[in-house]
């Protein structure tokens, strides 16, 4: 059976921090090092999750919800999960399946 093509969402906060870097900042990079297809960082106006503590923009302060979305083939994008077991403050993480209209490069798999 072949290896599909899936999304994977991580939910963090704009707060979270690992050592002195931000990080979303630390799993958009580790995605582009894995060779991962796509990885977008894309910020909620308002969001809560395990905690009632409500996240949102405030003006001295940047505490809004982020997710991290990944797009590759399932195997690739769970290898890569494995990778970010050393930061904390990672939310859920939901991994889906979509449906790929457009792939303007050869997909990943045939890229080797």
């Amino acid at each position: 059976m072949s290896d599909p093509i899936k999304l994977m969402r991580i939910y963090t906060d704009e707060a979270a921090y690992f050592g002195d870097r931000k990080v979303f900042e630390i799993v958009a990079e580790r995605a582009r090092s894995a060779g991962l297809a796509g990885a977008t960082v894309l910020q909620a106006l308002v969001g809560f999750g395990h905690t009632p503590h409500l996240h949102r923009r405030h003006v001295l302060d940047d505490d809004q919800s982020l997710i991290v979305e990944l797009l590759d083939h399932e195997s690739k994008l769970r290898g890569f999960l494995e990778t970010l077991a050393d930061l904390e403050h990672l939310g859920p993480v939901t991994l889906e399946a979509v449906e790929v209209l457009r792939w303007p490069n050869p997909a990943p798999a045939d890229a080797g």
